[in-house]
This record gives C-alpha cells, sequence and structure tokens, in this order.
C-alpha cells in the first residue's frame, strides 16, 4: 500500500488547523488504497495551534515538528520534506483557500506516472483586484529574467513524487525557491485546474506592504538566471550612447551661443549616472547576498523537537 504525506507549515493558525485537519481526513477516507500521514510544522507560532495539534494527535496520524524560531515557509516546507515517508508528498498552506478536496484528482494524476502535479488556479476569490494584477506582472518578470518556464497561478500547492522530492532535497540550496525547483527538476509534469477559496480565518502573512512579495521575485529569478547580471552590458552601451549625445548638444548650444547657466544640466547628468550605478550595485548585492548565504553553509532550519501521534 502506497504512502500520503501532506506538509502544512503554519505561524499562528489556530483557527484554521482543526478545520483543515477535519477535511483532510474526510479526504483520506475515499482514499482506500492509500496509507496517510499529515506533518504540521511550526515555524514558531505564539498562539495555540501547538495545543490545539497535541489534541488532534490523539486521533489522527499526525506529526508534529517544532523549529527553534522562525525561519520562513520555505525552510518550514523543506523540514517537512525532509522528515515525510509518503512515496508522494503534497504540500500547502493552512489557511485553507486551496481546497483539500482536490487530492484525489493529484493521486489520480500521480498514479498515472506524473512525478510533480501543480495545482493551477483559473479563479481567485476574495483577493483584491490590485494583488491579482500584479502577481501576473510578477510572474512575467520572473519569466522573462529567469531560466525556467514557472506557471502563470501556480503556487504551493502540489504534489511531488518521492524521486522528485529527493531530486529537490539533494540540491541544498540556501533559501531555495521552491515553486521553480519543482519546475527545474523535470520528470513528467502536469496540471489540475481549480478554483481557490478566500482565507477561512486569521490574516495573510504575505501583503503587499511586507518584504515577502519583492524578496520571493528576487529569490526566483537569482536563483535560475543570471541575466539580471549582463544588464551592465546595456546600461554601458546606454550611457556611451547617451554621453555621445551630451557632447553633441554642448557643441550644438556652444555654435549657436545657446549656452545658460551649466548648474541644472550638472545636477541631472550626475542624478541619471549615479541612479544607474546604484541600479547596478543593487543587482550585483543580489546575488552576493545568495552566495554569502550558500558559503555560510549554515542549517536552514533548526529543528527543536519532532512531536509523533502516541499511538505511533
Amino acid at each position: 500500500m502506497k504512502k500520503l504525506s501532506i506538509i502544512l507549515s503554519f505561524k499562528n493558525e489556530e483557527k484554521n488547523i482543526p478545520i483543515i485537519t477535519e477535511r483532510l481526513i474526510k479526504v483520506f477516507e475515499k482514499l482506500f488504497d492509500w496509507k496517510s500521514e499529515i506533518i504540521f510544522v511550526n515555524d514558531n507560532s505564539t498562539d495555540k495551534s501547538e495545543e490545539i495539534i497535541k489534541n488532534l494527535q490523539t486521533k489522527h496520524n499526525i506529526t508534529l515538528i517544532n523549529l527553534s524560531r522562525n525561519f520562513g515557509v520555505s525552510a518550514s516546507v523543506l523540514a517537512g520534506f525532509e522528515i515525510s515517508t509518503g512515496d508522494a508528498i503534497i504540500y500547502m498552506d493552512t489557511d485553507l483557500q486551496d481546497p483539500p478536496e482536490i487530492i484525489p484528482d493529484l493521486i489520480k494524476k500521480f498514479e498515472e506516472g506524473y512525478d510533480v502535479v501543480h495545482t493551477r488556479r483559473v479563479k481567485r476569490l476574495g483577493e483584491p483586484f490590485h494583488k491579482l494584477f500584479l502577481t501576473k506582472i510578477a510572474y512575467k518578470f520572473i519569466n522573462y529574467f529567469s531560466d525556467i518556464d514557472l506557471p502563470i497561478e501556480c503556487g504551493d500547492y502540489k504534489l511531488i513524487s518521492k524521486r522528485a522530492l529527493k531530486a529537490i532535497i539533494n540540491m541544498k540550496e540556501k533559501d531555495p525557491y521552491i515553486r521553480g525547483l519543482s519546475v527545474w527538476v523535470g520528470f513528467n509534469q502536469v496540471f489540475v485546474d481549480y478554483v481557490r477559496q478566500p482565507r477561512e480565518a486569521g490574516q495573510s502573512k504575505f501583503t503587499f506592504l511586507t518584504k515577502n512579495p519583492y524578496l520571493e521575485v528576487a529569490r526566483a529569478i537569482t536563483s535560475f538566471s543570471s541575466k539580471p547580471l549582463y544588464f551592465g552590458i546595456l546600461i554601458g552601451l546606454f550611457t556611451v550612447l547617451f554621453s555621445i549625445i551630451l557632447i553633441f548638444y554642448s557643441i550644438f548650444i556652444k555654435i549657436f551661443n545657446l549656452a545658460s547657466s551649466g548648474v541644472p544640466s550638472i545636477l541631472i547628468t550626475i542624478s541619471f549616472f549615479s541612479g544607474i550605478i546604484l541600479l547596478k550595485l543593487v543587482i550585483i548585492s543580489l546575488y552576493l547576498g545568495r552566495i554569502y548565504e550558500q558559503i555560510k553553509n549554515r542549517p536552514q532550519y533548526i529543528i527543536k523537537e519532532i512531536i509523533k501521534p502516541p499511538k505511533s
């Protein structure tokens, strides 16, 4: 009998945890040929989430991983990957925007021979227009600059086979962009469409007023492409052309005696080139930051404890 592992990373989701557990158990009852386990990864919650999960462990096959501090979503998911023992692994958020009820569809695709089954959102309910618009722009931006074809409207909810997961774990990347890695590893991949629901309870940890969305875009691009580094060539050619135009402009106003106070033009020129230099330095700094994180070779997460269900 094959085994399914469900990985749920969370931080302060005490209201959603009982609901998603109940819905997952109902889904498991339909998977007659599969054993199942739920792995909750606690990213240093400060509410009653841990206590609630411990109570649920008395009834269900749930493993709780407590991290030593807040390491972020990617690290939490990786911790769940390392502990999981399933032939197929599904990771998803705990906010119930992604319905567990489509898990049988993911399993069906896995049984047909697919190693990575992406869920694709055909509609996103309860999300503001500006967020949807900026998300689409972000995906197009990532795909233009990166070396992977990241599927648009595919988030963190997906099924990964054991062999594809092993390839992802063996990369040992620091601060990995898991959405991209699941595409990069290759194997047979397919999509399952669904309608994304509004958040069940609580507040989203990812808003456009925080750094999270921008870090995700930067992580995606710097993980899978060096194209932005070549941006310096275009900037160099552009600045040379701009300088030539300024030379001819200076000669022109000198010949026709049109010269006036040069302070504004000097300030504009200095500001323009300073901005270009700073932009290039920012791009280089992003890559240097990733190199710095990689060579430190610190663990991506620290597990404080693993709490198994009493019956295991």
